[in-house]
């Protein structure tokens, strides 16, 4: 099965603060937050979020194509991932923005204080789809990307009849109801956190079940809980989280998970074992400090999952009424 993830492609700042970031906010001064973190650590990688999916799809052997704008200094960025085996050429180079930033710092419970700059992703919607494609993709995963050029990406599949995926991630809390509803409408899945789970549901307007009736499947990773996959009429999936050796940093998780998942997914395999594949890759994200530092490779990962999960079971379905 032949991919193509489009989204962002940025940079990581990566920092780490000792103390919890709960215990610096005050309950009756939320409405002028002022704060600054020493930090003790700062980590400076390369990633974005179909740039990390694309290279967990490569470290599994798959050659996704990456869709995205980035600036001039991606150049060495766009090498490695090339000699990884991602499909640059469906990159396009901004001639006047820098490659997206993002900055973020993390406490010893996992939670984050982000910022994100989209430098030359506010370009992507330059990218047409029709163009790239032309060699022939059988799915698209859309992902976090500049808002317009989400919506042209959907749009173009549809128009193409290409198979697409939807996983809007944080742009969620950007996104208008209608533009959500376009995005996800007739969607084969939809990738969420349990967070965008509920934020989802708020912005479309729409019940679980109507959702459930226009995606094919809904999977929501529930961090160290696991994941659960949905599809209308069927009973839900849980499938329990991986164990990792270490907790390193929580950033890319979801998207090692998604690379997995995706890879499983073009094997044929039941959605319990993409889930556990993805669940397989999200741990190893996990052990490793940056987005795309750890390492694996196909034949690796049956022993993994047995470890994890013993030997496959196959996916039942639930009786007839």
């Amino acid at each position: 099965m032949r991919i193509a993830v489009t989204g962002s492609i940025a940079t990581d700042h990566l920092m780490t603060f000792p103390a919890r970031i709960t215990d610096q906010l005050l309950a009756d001064r939320l409405d002028r937050v002022s704060l600054s973190f020493l930090v003790d650590t700062l980590e400076i990688r390369e990633g974005g979020v179909a740039a990390n999916i694309a290279y967990g799809l490569a470290l599994l052997g798959h050659r996704p194509l990456l869709v995205g704008a980035v600036g001039a200094d991606f150049e060495g960025y766009g090498a490695r991932l090339a000699a990884l085996g991602v499909d640059t050429r469906a990159v396009l180079v901004s001639a006047t923005r820098h490659t997206a930033r993002f900055l973020c710092t993390t406490d010893p419970d996992g939670n984050q204080i982000a910022s994100f700059y989209p430098g030359a992703m506010a370009q992507a919607s330059a990218i047409d789809l029709a163009d790239v494609t032309e060699d022939g993709v059988d799915v698209v995963l859309i992902g976090a990307d500049d808002p317009a050029a989400m919506l042209r990406h959907t749009r173009a599949c549809r128009s193409l009849g290409i198979r697409f995926m939807a996983d809007p991630s944080q742009q969620l809390a950007r996104l208008e109801g209608p533009d959500v509803r376009e995005l996800l409408d007739g969607a084969d899945h939809l990738f969420t956190n349990e967070y965008e789970h509920g934020l989802l549901l708020r912005k479309t307007g729409w019940s679980h079940a109507e959702v459930l009736d226009r995606v094919g499947t809904w999977v929501t990773t529930l961090g160290e809980r696991g994941s659960r996959v949905e599809r209308a009429g069927k009973n839900p999936v849980e499938v329990a989280a991986a164990p990792a050796a270490e907790v390193a940093d929580p950033t890319g998780v979801g998207d090692a998970y998604r690379a997995g998942y995706l890879a499983a997914l073009s094997a044929g395999l039941d959605v319990a074992r993409c889930a556990r594949t993805g669940s397989v890759m999200a741990s190893l994200a996990l052990a490793a400090v940056g987005t795309q530092t750890y390492e694996v490779d196909a034949t690796a990962l049956p022993a993994l999952l047995t470890t994890a999960y013993g030997p496959p079971v196959r996916e039942t379905s639930p009786a007839p009424a």
